[in-house]
């Protein structure tokens, strides 16, 4: 099978087209002939060799897929040669082929071709998990949504919206808060504005009852200056630093809460579980076209470095996907 490999860590064209044997699923798995692979941060990270792989699980980047099942390994018995998927997986996503447990695959959402849905599995599996069943958003409440215009940002955005909550979103550029604002949420262009003096003002001082932060570093003390009585901060990514000082005081005097996760390394089991919650959950808006995956450019396997650029110099908005 063709696929793109990290010949070695460092800059974008290190990721290289090469010929692989194809492979065979084992108990539990399903091989998947790849229509289309999402691209996502951790692939950057993953690049420069700040982010491996599980023990056990493929060296190819790739944490998303969409495809057809070429095959099926013993005790699978939902899935069948022939079905359509899309698939949360923990690497292997940039190849023609790919392995996938069997419990973290979905079926394609009615109405969307495999080329939009290789662009929901990661970020609907990571909003899902950390902003309803961790950040226990509700409807009525309030979100503020750092990187608005980002995968994880279109997509929370949509989703806090299809269940009741206000979202504000931070984005860097007039075009990309004009597609926050588009898809429903109050956009703050944080080059341009303070956003805890905005998100302060537009709640009459009361603060948002979630922040949803990739960010990290400086944005902790600033998050929870924004947060409302009993807020929750919910912590996914670290772009701008693993570190930070903070002022305990107004965690205590909140009643705040302060949590963060990642994905990759969660057990077959809990990311099995997160989507059976999805299918019942989202699935029903994604049919409906009350929500849709976010697609900025879709590139071909042998222009994956181009995809990693476009990702990292910022000026995507919404996902890229990858196509063999």
């Amino acid at each position: 099978m063709k696929a793109v490999a990290i010949s070695e860590f460092g800059p974008p064209e290190n990721l290289r087209v090469v010929e692989l044997p194809t492979p065979v699923p084992g108990p539990g798995e399903i091989l998947v002939r790849v229509e289309a692979a999402g691209v996502n941060r951790p692939d950057i990270l993953q690049r420069l060799g700040h982010y491996p792989p599980p023990p056990g699980v493929s060296d190819l980047p790739g944490l998303e897929v969409a495809g057809t099942i070429a095959s099926v390994g013993p005790d699978v018995e939902r899935w069948h040669e022939g079905d359509t998927v899309c698939a949360l997986v923990a690497g292997g996503g940039y190849a023609e082929y790919c392995i996938v447990p069997a419990p973290q695959a979905l079926p394609l959402p009615r109405g969307l071709r495999p080329g939009e849905a290789a662009a929901i599995p990661e970020t609907y599996f990571t909003v899902w998990t950390n902003l309803f069943q961790r950040g226990r958003l509700s409807e009525g409440e309030s979100v503020l949504i750092h990187g608005g215009s980002s995968g994880i940002g279109t997509t929370a955005i949509q989703l806090a919206r299809a269940f009741g909550a206000t979202a504000y979103a931070t984005a860097g550029s007039d075009a990309k808060c004009g597609a926050c604002e588009r898809l429903g949420a109050h956009a703050i262009n944080y080059k341009r504005s303070d956003f805890v003096e905005v998100v302060q003002e537009a709640t009459n001082g009361k603060g948002v009852d979630v922040v949803l932060d990739i960010i990290g570093g400086d944005y902790l003390q600033r998050n929870i200056d924004c947060l409302a009585m009993h807020g929750r901060l919910l912590q996914i990514g670290l772009l701008g630093s693993a570190r930070a000082e903070v002022n305990l005081r107004p965690i205590m005097t909140k009643r705040l809460t302060i949590t963060g996760s990642t994905l990759r390394t969660r057990t077959v089991e809990e990311k099995g579980a997160i989507a059976r919650e999805l299918e019942a959950r989202v699935w029903p808006l994604l049919a409906s076209r009350q929500i849709r995956p976010i697609i900025h450019q879709t590139l071909s396997f042998s222009d994956a470095p181009e995809a990693h650029r476009l990702l990292e110099s910022g000026a995507a908005i919404g996902k890229v996907v990858l196509v063999p």
